[in-house]
C-alpha cells in the first residue's frame, strides 16, 4: 500500500489508543493486528492514526505486522536482505530505496500473475489433463454398463450419446496403443 493509497478519502480509519488497542471506525469495533494483516492481504485500504494526536502511524503498524509475521515462524525476509536493508539507513542511496522496493514488488506481482496464467493455460493444454478427463468418462461409461440407470441418476446424456462416447474412447485408446507399440518397436 503506497502513501498515496493511505491518504485516500475512502481508506478505513483505524485508531490506535494508548492501551495499544486498535479501533476500526467503519465497523465500530476493536480489531487485532492479525485482522489488519488480513485486511492488507485482502487489499483493503486503511490508515492507522494515533487516537490522541491524530498522527498517521500506518507505517509503524505495518512494520509491526511484518515483525509479528516474521517472529511467528513464517519468515519471508532472509537475514542477508535484512542486513542489506539496515545498512542502507543513513546511506546516500536511502532516499531511492522505497521507490526501488515498490517498483520491484509491482514487477514481482505482475510476473506472478503472468506465471499463474501460464500455468493455467498449460494445464488446459496438458495431455495428462485430457487423459484424466477421458479416464473419468470411461469410468462413467463403465458405471453405466455395470450399474444400469446410473446415467439417469446423474442426469447425463442419453444412452446413445453415452455409447458414442464409449466408442470414441475405445478408438482413442486403440490409437494410443498403436502409438505405444510403435514407440516400443523403435527402441
Amino acid at each position: 500500500m503506497s502513501d498515496s493509497q493511505s491518504a485516500s478519502d475512502d481508506a478505513i480509519i483505524i485508531k490506535k489508543y494508548a492501551n495499544r488497542r486498535l479501533y476500526n471506525t467503519q465497523s465500530s469495533s476493536y480489531i487485532t493486528l492479525d485482522y489488519l494483516a488480513k485486511m492488507t492481504r485482502d487489499g483493503t485500504d486503511f490508515k492507522v492514526v494515533d487516537a490522541k494526536t491524530g498522527a498517521d502511524i500506518t507505517h509503524n503498524i505495518l512494520t509491526q505486522i511484518i515483525m509479528e509475521e516474521e517472529s511467528s515462524g513464517q519468515q519471508m525476509l532472509p537475514v542477508s536482505f535484512l542486513r542489506e536493508l539496515i545498512s542502507m539507513y543513513g546511506n546516500s542511496m536511502q532516499s531511492m530505496i522505497p521507490q526501488y522496493l515498490e517498483a520491484s514488488m509491482e514487477s514481482f506481482r505482475a510476473n506472478q500473475e503472468k506465471f499463474q496464467k501460464a500455468v493455467k493455460g498449460s494445464l488446459a493444454a496438458n495431455p495428462f489433463t485430457k487423459l484424466a478427463e477421458q479416464n473419468m468418462a470411461m469410468m462413467r461409461g463403465a458405471a453405466d454398463v455395470l450399474i444400469p440407470g446410473s446415467s439417469k441418476r446423474r442426469g447425463d446424456k442419453s444412452e446413445d450419446a453415452d455409447k458414442q462416447e464409449i466408442a470414441d474412447l475405445k478408438a482413442q485408446l486403440a490409437e494410443m496403443q498403436k502409438k505405444m507399440d510403435a514407440l516400443t518397436k523403435d527402441k
